[in-house]
């Protein structure tokens, strides 16, 4: 049975990851990751070097779990506004979700540029693979398996696929938005949509 001791340490422990998670975020958006140093980070988040150590390897295992704390939090949003709009067929659908997180990144640029340098499909899948962490990223992949039943979207496909649509989104998101390169997202967007209409039709 916890003691009220057990739960102070606890909580102690909790505000100091949130702490070093908070300050971490807040210098690679400003700074970027490369030119952070966990020196910056403990400085930052008021706690001992060696307390960092007791929670990350090293800085880019922090960043690989804020980057997939970020983003699902974002595809979540976005997942939940598809499903409230009731479309019904599954490309529409993925237009639109793929929409509403683009349109969230133009409101978001800094966060872009943490989010697409160091975002993978890769980080997805073991996240998803992890019987222990990251329990929102399997019911959100589990939610698109579900949506694809009977859209003549082999399942074993998907992982190719959503492989390649998130390269090609991510790619077109951050030359346009951040570089304005061949030009603006909104101009770049409806010629997007109909390259991933092709790739899922």
């Amino acid at each position: 049975m916890a003691t009220k001791d057990d739960s102070n340490r606890n909580n102690k422990k909790q505000l100091k990851l949130n702490s070093m998670f908070d300050a971490a975020y807040e210098l690679f958006v400003t700074k970027g990751v490369n030119e952070t140093a966990i020196d910056d980070i403990v400085k930052k988040a008021g706690v001992a070097k060696g307390t960092f150590y007791l929670y990350f390897k090293d800085k880019y295992d922090i960043t690989d779990q804020i980057v997939l704390g970020e983003s699902t939090l974002i595809l979540k949003e976005a997942m939940h506004a598809t499903m409230k709009e009731g479309i019904d067929n599954f490309i529409d659908a993925t237009i639109f979700f793929i929409d509403h997180v683009i349109e969230h990144f133009k409101n978001n640029k800094k966060q872009l540029k943490l989010m697409y340098k160091n975002l993978s499909w890769g980080l997805y899948r073991k996240a998803i693979a992890d019987p222990n962490n990251y329990t929102e990223m399997r019911e959100l992949a589990e939610l698109v398996f579900n949506n694809i039943e009977g859209s003549g979207v082999k399942r074993e496909e998907l992982d190719k696929t959503m492989f390649m649509v998130i390269e090609l989104t991510g790619s077109v998101a951050y030359s346009s938005i951040i570089l304005e390169e061949p030009a603006p997202i909104d101009e770049m967007k409806p010629i997007l949509f109909k390259t991933i209409r092709k790739m899922l039709g």
